[in-house]
């Protein structure tokens, strides 16, 4: 009698189910919406950094003139008439657009990573103290994204 040497059915439904399990257990653990999410949000820190930079090299520039349009009202950047208050609520409908404005210290204002050029999703507003805060509107996952000086 000759003896077959191989892989029964049943172990290669169980070696299968094994790699599935793993597979799952991996993808879940790694959870790649968060992860993407968590990017987009690093980028919106970088971004309300870099507009918050932009906005103080203006006024060191200008002998302590707050560049206009900044004020203790809520504007998201931008350049659209209208729409302005949807990703950023409390904001005026209108944007405030200081591409100009700020064209020297920025090539281009930054645009929120899932947003469109014509409403950044960045706000930008002064308090009393002229405290200047830039806020990222469209912030993922219960994060809140501020940065204020």
């Amino acid at each position: 009698m000759k003896n077959k040497k191989g892989f029964t059915l049943i172990e290669l439904l169980l070696v299968i189910a094994i790699i599935a399990v793993l597979a799952v257990t991996v993808f879940v653990s790694l959870d790649p919406a968060k992860r993407l999410a968590d990017s987009r949000n690093s980028r919106r820190w970088s971004d309300a950094n870099e507009i918050l930079t932009a906005i103080h090299s203006s006024i060191v520039d200008n002998g302590g003139v707050i560049p206009t349009g900044i004020g203790t009202t809520e504007k998201q950047l931008g350049t659209a008439a209208t729409g302005c208050n949807s990703p950023c609520t409390g904001a005026v409908a209108a944007c405030l657009d200081m591409s100009t404005t700020l064209a020297k210290y920025l090539k281009t204002i930054p645009v929120d990573p899932q947003g469109v050029a014509a409403t950044t999703g960045y706000s930008v507003t002064m308090d009393t103290n002229k405290i200047i805060t830039v806020k990222a509107c469209s912030a993922e996952s219960g994060a809140v994204i501020t940065v204020s000086r």
